[in-house]
């Protein structure tokens, strides 16, 4: 095939798109699929994540739950500290719709206690004539919001001469939802505080020792080793043990969260190493040593960033062991301790074989606890899986 040349004069044709190069272009179609030309590591990561359908639930399960914290003192019906002395134990109550086939809206019935001789068990029964229909933004309870703005506004409440216990209630009255509610915002925080002491003592240790090796690894191991080898529950109840019983109920928060950390930075620290280890052999690394970064820059700007998806991942699956780890030391009695209101605090209620087989409903806040573990967990993997963009 030969071309034949322009009369002279005449410029030579060409076939450059005139079209405006755009170099910041995602992505084109190509045979009806989407061809991603230009993308960071977390955009893939995204890309990938968004399929993973039960992490993208989990994570909006654990969203609304670490929102909700905020606003716990709206969402709760009574007070924390409020007693209803005439419903100690009461059942939870049914929220109905129609009653004798009307609508009526959400409402329960009242309840009459009477007291069964012969086992000292409070009896509770429906009062099929009392309905007792639920406000909503009502006012209740008083309560200081996060300890600083007065307020009374709550989003459901009882009737104004009725009850409403949805969870029921514990040995003193109290109504079981909203202490699980303000159990909340102590059992979700602790763990990321937990992992925030656990991440900052993983990554300066596990990356100091697999940056620089020699004897600063040689140290670092053998005291993991030694640590790692020694059972969690002595060493839980050694810590909590130091604690003085007169601190005031944050100094021990904070303390219960500093120990937590304390006992799961070994295995984040040795991920770090390990993954130092490989890619300070990398050019990039050696390049940045021959420009004259120090070793911080080279640790924090290079190193660091080339596995953050992991650690994103890992912190994902820490919080649980936060959780379930303050979970059992308030529950041993060695943690968390009255006026704090923890999930593990509330659990103590229920020890005893008598008010499991009485009053199981003083079981219900090891229901937040599964779902909030499982949520994490299944959150962790799905990260985990987008943390490999390209496989």
């Amino acid at each position: 095939m030969t071309t034949s040349l322009p009369p002279d004069g005449e410029p030579l044709p060409h076939y450059v798109s005139a079209t405006p190069f755009d170099p910041y272009a995602d992505e084109q179609a190509k045979d009806g699929k989407k061809v991603f030309k230009q993308a960071s590591q977390f955009q893939l990561m995204f890309w990938r994540f968004r399929r993973h359908r039960l992490a993208v639930a989990s994570a909006v399960v654990l969203l609304i739950a670490y929102v909700s914290i905020v606003f716990i003192e709206f969402l709760a019906p009574y007070n924390l500290h409020t007693r209803n002395m005439d419903n100690i134990y009461a059942p939870p109550q049914r929220v109905r719709l129609f009653h004798e086939g009307k609508f009526v809206g959400p409402f329960v019935y009242g309840h009459h206690m009477t007291l069964d001789m012969k086992t000292l068990r409070r009896v509770y029964t429906d009062d099929r004539n009392n309905v007792q229909p639920l406000r909503f933004f009502c006012r209740g309870d008083a309560y200081r919001f996060w300890g600083v703005v007065e307020s009374d506004l709550h989003l459901v409440c009882p009737s104004q001469k009725g009850d409403f216990f949805l969870l029921g209630t514990d040995r003193l009255g109290r109504d079981v939802l909203s202490r699980i509610l303000y159990g909340a915002r102590i059992s979700l925080t602790i763990g990321l505080l937990g992992i925030i002491t656990s991440f900052l003592l993983g990554i300066v240790i596990g990356g100091l020792a697999g940056y620089y090796g020699g004897v600063v690894d040689l140290f670092v191991q053998r005291v993991i080793e030694v640590l790692q080898s020694i059972p969690s529950i002595p060493l839980w109840l050694a810590l909590a043990a130091i604690m003085p019983a007169d601190w005031s109920p944050l100094v021990i928060y904070l303390g219960i969260t500093f120990i937590l950390g304390l006992l799961d930075w070994t295995g984040l620290a040795r991920a770090v190493r390990s993954k130092l280890l490989a890619l300070r052999e990398e050019d990039y690394v050696l390049a940045a040593q021959l420009m004259g970064a120090s070793h911080w820059r080279i640790i924090g700007r290079h190193l660091i960033p080339g596995f953050m998806s992991h650690l994103i991942a890992s912190a994902t699956l820490t919080i649980p062991g936060m959780i379930l780890g303050e979970t059992t030391l308030s529950f041993l009695g060695l943690g968390l301790r009255p006026p704090i209101t923890s999930w593990g605090v509330l659990l103590t209620e229920a020890r005893t074989i008598n008010v499991l087989a009485l009053y199981p409903w003083l079981l219900f806040p090891v229901v937040p606890v599964i779902v909030v573990i499982l949520a994490f967990n299944f959150l962790g993997d799905g990260l985990r899986d987008a943390a490999d963009p390209y496989r």
